[in-house]
């Protein structure tokens, strides 16, 4: 590998070690001429299935848009960014553990809820709204009542009340 600091053609391994999920490489590097280090990663080069969208039309499968619209649903939440990673891990895990050369976007969206339902209820709700389209508050009223009826304890140790402190109501 080519050194980035002097462009030599030479430079040898130090350390290697996974890092990720186990899913990637991270080797660290130094340069025979300069004495340079540096930090690559390497990953595995997979084909991931192309995705049949609601219309049919067939688009090959973008990790960004699933971060996007995972962010964008977590926006003002308090849930790291590692969270987010490791949960787009997990659905790319899915998609190539499925064996097929094309996924139904139905399908990725159902796992996409599944996750934020585990990270964030607030973050559910909002994903959850525009992907099944909520026509009225009673859509909304429905999946909040399935949502709180459906948790784990563990998992309702980690989450905000949706619908306030239920221990607490009608005391004054």
């Amino acid at each position: 590998m080519r050194c980035p600091f002097c462009g030599a053609p030479d430079t040898r391994v130090i350390d290697s070690r996974l890092a990720g999920e186990g899913d990637q490489v991270r080797r660290r590097r130094e340069c025979l001429s300069c004495s340079e280090r540096f930090t690559t990663y390497e990953n595995a080069e997979l084909n991931m299935p192309r995705v049949v969208k609601r219309d049919g039309s067939r688009e090959p499968f973008n990790e960004d848009k699933l971060k996007s619209g995972m962010t964008h649903a977590l926006e003002k939440r308090a849930v790291s960014t590692d969270k987010v990673e490791e949960a787009v891990a997990r659905i790319k895990r899915k998609l190539l553990g499925q064996g097929e050369r094309e996924v139904d976007s139905r399908r990725i969206g159902e796992w996409v809820m599944e996750e934020l339902r585990n990270l964030d209820q607030v973050a559910y709700i909002r994903f959850a709204s525009v992907y099944l389209s909520f026509a009225d508050v009673q859509a909304f009223r429905e999946v909040i009542e399935r949502l709180e009826k459906d948790l784990t304890p563990e998992m309702r140790k980690h989450q905000i009340p949706l619908l306030g402190d239920e221990e607490g109501e009608g005391k004054d």
